[in-house]
């Protein structure tokens, strides 16, 4: 076992003055803990409160036109492709275990009418993808909420 505390990196869709943007973040406050039956393993408690947990197939196709994140949530991707373009014109693709977190809620639309963010399929597959949405509100304007 090693003793230097990993890093988990991860996507965030947040919003700056009214406009959306992607933010690459890490995740690297572990600390060893220990569960009855099993040997100390790496964790990061986030810090959250109540959540729900979703499992969604996007099929091949699939687009969602602008729209925001109903609440903050996790986007963990178990199969297939999708992507996230937020109103700063930038454009992630993701695939299995690539995580994000939609926090885009109280965007302005732009001049084109459009707010939050636009996502979808990529290739030829489904994509599979499990939502675990919290129920506190977003935190206060900035990337990399975890970090």
């Amino acid at each position: 076992m090693t003793d230097v505390s990993p890093v988990v990196a991860y996507w965030h869709v947040w919003v700056d003055r009214g406009v959306s943007r992607q933010a690459r973040c890490r995740i690297e406050r572990f600390g060893m803990k220990t569960i009855p039956g099993a040997s100390p393993q790496w964790w990061d408690d986030l810090g959250t409160s109540r959540a729900s947990v979703s499992m969604i197939v996007l099929p091949v196709g699939w687009v969602g036109e602008w729209h925001e994140n109903p609440k903050p949530q996790w986007i963990v991707p178990l199969s297939g492709r999708w992507f996230v373009e937020t109103m700063d014109g930038e454009r992630v693709e993701m695939g299995a275990g690539e995580i994000s977190f939609g926090e885009d809620q109280g965007c302005v639309p732009d001049a084109q009418g459009r707010t939050g963010h636009r996502s979808g399929t990529v290739g030829d597959a489904p994509a599979v993808l499990m939502l675990v949405q919290l129920e506190d509100g977003p935190a206060p304007a900035g990337p990399c909420r975890f970090a």
